[in-house]
Formats: C-alpha cells, structure tokens, sequence
C-alpha cells in the first residue's frame, strides 16, 4: 500500500509539473496566432502551420501536448533559457534554431547544421518569419552586469503582418523604449536579474504595445507584482490590454 501511494503521489507530481496554463489567441489578417504560456520565459507561439518555440525550459514533459517546433528561439545562456536538458527531451528533428554567438558555441556539435546565428540589430527569415535580435542587458552596461550588451538577444517576430517582442533578460534599455509598432509583447520583471515591475512599466509606457504580457516574473524574493504591473500600466494608459497569465501553473 506505501509503494502504492509513493508511486501515485509521484505522478501527481509529474503531472502537476507538466501543466500548461490556457492559451491565448491573438487575431491577424493572415491567420491566428496561439500564445501558449510555459514556464518562467518559455512560451510557444502558433502561426500559419508553424511552431516556435521560446526560450524551451522546465523539462520534456511541459510539451508532450504541444506541436513539435520549426524553428527554436534561444535568448542567452543562462540555464533558465537555454536549458540543454529540456531541448534534448524534445524532438527537434525539424527545428531551426535562432540564437546569438554566446548561445551558439554551447550548443551540441551535433545542432550545428541547424544554427542560424543572430546578432543584436540584424534579421532573418526563417520558415517565411522575420526575426529581429533587439539588444537585452543590465544597467549599467559593465564588467558587473549580468547581462553584458552583445550576448544574448531580444526578439521581433511578426506574424500575419504584427509584431511580437520577446524581452529576454533586460532592464528598461533605451533599445526597448525605442521600439515602434509592436502589437504584443513579453516583458521581463524580477529583481535582480531584470527589472522592477516600476521599471517595466515607464518601459512599456513609453513604446506601446497593444497587449502586453507579463512573464519571467520570478526573482530571489519571489514573484513580481504583476497585478500592480497591470494597475500601473493602465493608470498611464488605459488602452493597453495587460494579459495576466499563469507562467508558473504547478510550480509554486
């Protein structure tokens, strides 16, 4: 009977991890776009027949009900972004990868046929997609900064004709703040990595995006304020649609 329920509470457990808070479906004149929420800054977007996966992390299992992906976006080397364990429990048998340098040259041998390297202000077209690398890094941009300028990349992607940004690891660089037109983006806010929820908000308060999500919003003392993300964002400006969702389902 112990091992019984040993072995029922592990997969109580296995099963709680791999949960996947609900999509959400984002309307273009081309088709719509799934946004499907992972974990921390993983994310999976849907357009046109095509999967991508961002920034694969928090085991195989978070993607056993998802599509295999076209193309695979990597942000930086930290392990909470490129997360070799995870990516070898997917099948990547038809991926791509979009990566900078730093995460190229610690990525398997065996991937390197299927790299494409990006650096910060260049773009490519993968599977009929623009991506653009943005710059992502800590102020100020030093010797001390967890993020150095260079290493690791922000993302534009556009999808049926919108823009989607994926902030990555940064702080309210002017980068950011500059960019024009985006119809949805991601923004990282947790202390000491990133930045506050204050600071992401003046950030997403200056460039716009239509929808805004909030992710990546765990840090070391636990998880942003993103409900005051969203108060503070819709005080400046009430037509932006902050979408609060759950990127942490069964890892509380």
């Amino acid at each position: 009977m112990k091992t019984f329920i040993t072995f029922l509470f592990a997969f109580i457990i296995v099963k709680s991890d791999a949960q996947l808070t609900s999509p959400d479906i984002i309307t273009t004149s081309k088709g719509d776009v799934t946004v499907q929420p992972v974990f921390h800054a993983a994310l999976v977007l849907e357009w046109n027949g095509k999967t991508i996966y961002v920034d694969p992390y928090n085991g195989g299992d978070a993607y056993k009900s998802l599509k295999k992906p076209e193309l695979v976006l990597i942000t930086d080397i930290h392990g909470d972004h490129m997360d070799l364990k995870t990516l070898e429990a997917l099948d990547l048998s038809n991926a791509t990868f979009v990566v900078p340098q730093a995460v190229a040259d610690k990525l398997p041998a065996e991937w390197k046929q299927k790299i494409v390297v990006l650096s910060n202000g260049n773009t490519t077209e993968q599977s009929g997609i623009s991506i653009s690398a943005i710059p992502m890094y800590n102020l100020p941009n030093d010797s001390t900064a967890r993020h150095t300028k260079g290493r690791g990349n922000g993302y534009v992607l556009t999808l049926g004709g919108k823009k989607f940004y994926v902030s990555g690891d940064t702080e309210d660089i002017p980068e950011m703040r500059n960019l024009k037109d985006i119809d949805v983006a991601f923004v990282c806010m947790n202390l000491p990595f990133t930045m506050s929820v204050e600071q992401a908000a003046d950030a997403v308060l200056e460039f716009k995006p239509k929808i805004v999500y909030p992710y990546h919003y765990r840090g070391q003392g636990g998880f942003s304020d993103t409900q005051k993300f969203k108060e503070l964002v819709n005080k400046g400006d009430a037509s932006i649609d902050v979408r609060l969702k759950d990127w942490y389902v069964g890892n509380k």
